[in-house]
């Protein structure tokens, strides 16, 4: 299948079960793939069969996406996952085993999902933390310094992909200098490009491998007014600078960082460059003027989401129990870190 009228979209649901509305626009506008909240969980049996119907809807394999960094950022829980402390609390309780305790985290992470039908997950977080970073963003960051938060986000997308999940590297081109939180302001850093690139980007750029990311709706002053999702030439630091080459995805479009209808946000993000528009709420009104005005795939989007699903695979055998052991272990008896 070509995928060339493929909707340059990925789309939540609104609930545990498709509406019959919902099979029929996804029939029609064949997203390239949806994303699961906790409004779409009950248990395992329930987001297996969801996860099917997703994919019989639109007649392919398609991709399904879920943000599962633990901590707060959790959209599967107790009693039926594992619960998961912060991302940075569990790197400072780990020390100098933070790698591998963040590698068996996101392996035994990354099997849960599997197990349900759920082939991708919105993370690592390669963000820097500053003195500025935003509460909402501070405790799933991974740490301080570009070269560290670079190695131990290289061991979150490592375990997914030994699990057969796709990880999804976000916020670029960088989210930790911004003081607001997205989901309700636009914040602007006013870093120079210099200080940007040694810094913030610099932890991307190493990444820059990896098969998908996800955009920051933030302005950087020295480069746009606009935020990073809309700003082409934030999409060319992106591209050019920091050298990614993967399929780019944006934020949830439906947060309160952009301005105008949902229509004009999807236009604007995908005008600049972004391979996908991410709409997260499930609202069928805002889907269809997403669809509208996202499209089709390019072939170069296409192109690189063909490079990004090649890297989906069979997962490797491993032995759970002896990884949790050693995981409790290497964080001093706590099970879940």
């Amino acid at each position: 299948m070509s995928g060339a009228g493929r909707t340059a979209a990925i789309f939540g649901c609104s609930g545990p079960a498709l509406s019959d509305a919902e099979r029929r626009f996804f029939r029609e506008a064949d997203p390239f793939g949806f994303i699961l909240f906790a409004r779409n969980i009950e248990d395992p049996s329930q987001v297996s069969a969801l996860t099917r119907e997703l994919r019989m809807a639109i007649g392919r394999d398609a991709p399904i996406f879920v943000d599962q960094e633990g901590g707060r950022v959790q959209r599967l829980r107790a009693p039926h996952w594992r619960e998961w402390m912060p991302p940075l609390d569990a790197v400072r309780r780990a020390g100098q085993a933070a790698e591998r305790v963040l590698w068996i985290r996101y392996r035994l992470i990354a099997e849960e999902l599997r197990a349900i039908g759920i082939d991708g997950n919105c993370a690592p977080v390669a963000d820097i933390l500053t003195s500025e970073t935003h509460s909402f963003l501070a405790n799933r960051c991974l740490g301080g310094e570009a070269g560290r938060v670079s190695r131990l986000a290289r061991a979150v997308a490592e375990a997914h992909l030994a699990s057969g999940v796709l990880p999804v590297m976000k916020h670029l081109p960088g989210h930790g200098r911004a003081t607001g939180d997205t989901h309700h302001d636009l914040p602007t850093v006013s870093a120079d490009r210099e200080t940007l690139a040694a810094t913030d980007f610099a932890a991307f750029r190493a990444l820059s491998d990896l098969p998908l990311a996800m955009t920051a709706h933030v302005v950087f002053s020295a480069f746009d007014t606009r935020p990073a999702t809309c700003s082409p030439a934030m999409i060319r630091v992106i591209r050019d600078e920091i050298g990614f080459g993967g399929l780019l995805m944006t934020d949830d479009l439906s947060m309160q960082a952009l301005s105008g209808d949902l229509g004009e946000r999807a236009g604007a993000a995908i005008a600049a460059g972004c391979d996908l528009a991410l709409h997260c709420n499930g609202d069928m009104p805002e889907m269809e003027a997403v669809a509208a005005s996202a499209g089709a795939m390019s072939a170069a989007a296409r192109a690189r989401a063909e490079a990004a699903l090649a890297r989906r695979r069979d997962p490797e055998p491993v032995d759970s129990r002896q990884l949790e052991a050693e995981h409790a272990d290497l964080l001093g008896g706590h099970v879940h870190g």
